[in-house]
């Protein structure tokens, strides 16, 4: 009997210890919060102060965006029996504070829509080589860097002057150019997710491979994804104001900041500002997400930054 009672023990002390072998595998790590400082809660409110006037801009410009009111270009400030130009007007007579609203619309609008299409398709990509890996891999990577090796503004220029400078070719090759990027990060993390302890324990359970996706990989990948998306964001709207700067951007007569900026330059030998204000509202939306990108890595060690490309 006591020899039964000791088998007994000894059964129970290898299921026990089998177990605590399994208790050793990590689970996924838990997620966490992150705070910003005061000045990435100012730069929070400059970013939606603009995302607001991006819906909000033309109801409440007090000009047409392609209204000739002044009597004349270049004005300071004025006020008079044509209206009040609270900016200036630019070399054609009109609002420059009514085309900066507009232009909100236009520049950020049209960046915000390339770049989620680019995080679409460099995430989608992205992940898929991580995790088949092998030929498909490294097909998608060998186009992914001849693309990524051709200079930005160059390969916009040929494709804008090939197929015209409309608002879906801007969107299409803005989001084209991007997801290069995008894939990069997206590959690298999956890569290094695939290979932790909780992945495979996911995997030693039997989970299929979307559920892994779904439930371990694009959960981790997230923050630094998230974060990588308001440098992308910047990148993107810098993009289209050059393209706009250099004349095929968003076609004329539609405003937009980096079309004001160039179509205003000579005003700057009168010491008009027509040219000055577009700039300040292009770099107030850049700066302002670039502080809040920098708030959330350094609230999260650094760690963020390091994986970003």
């Amino acid at each position: 009997m006591t020899d039964n009672v000791q088998v007994n023990k000894d059964k129970e002390q290898a299921v026990i210890d089998e177990l605590d072998s399994f208790a050793e595998l990590p689970d996924a790590p838990p997620k966490r919060k992150f705070r910003l400082s005061w000045v990435g809660w100012m730069s929070v409110g400059v970013v939606v102060f603009w995302l607001l006037i991006c819906i909000i801009g033309p109801s409440i410009a007090p000009f047409h965006e392609m209204d000739m009111e002044g009597d004349d270009s270049f004005l300071d400030a004025y006020s008079g029996e044509y209206g009040t130009f609270v900016l200036g007007t630019d070399y054609l007579g009109r609002d420059t504070f009514s085309r900066i609203l507009y232009g909100a619309r236009n520049t950020i609008g049209i960046s915000l829509a390339a770049t989620l299409l680019a995080y679409l398709m460099g995430i989608t990509l992205g992940i898929l080589a991580a995790v088949k890996g092998g030929w498909i891999d490294m097909a998608i990577s060998r186009v992914n860097d001849s693309i990524l090796s051709l200079p930005t503004i160059m390969l916009g220029l040929i494709v804008i002057a090939a197929l015209g400078n409309s608002i879906p070719n801007l969107i299409g090759i803005a989001s084209v150019i991007y997801a290069t990027s995008v894939f990069r990060i997206a590959r690298a993390l999956g890569l290094d997710i695939m290979v932790q302890d909780f992945v495979e324990a996911a995997q030693t359970r039997g989970e299929g491979i979307w559920w892994i996706i779904r439930a371990e990989i694009l959960p981790n990948a997230a923050m630094p994804l998230a974060t990588d998306f308001g440098l992308r964001l910047v990148f993107v709207v810098l993009f289209i104001s050059s393209m706009s700067f250099l004349g095929l951007g968003v076609p004329p007569p539609a405003s937009d900041w980096g079309a004001m900026v160039r179509e205003n330059l000579q005003g700057l030998t009168y010491g008009s500002w027509a040219a000055i204000w577009p700039a300040i509202a292009i770099a107030s939306f850049t700066i302002a997400v670039n502080l809040i990108v920098d708030d959330i890595s350094a609230k999260s060690g650094g760690s963020l930054a390091k994986k970003m490309v």
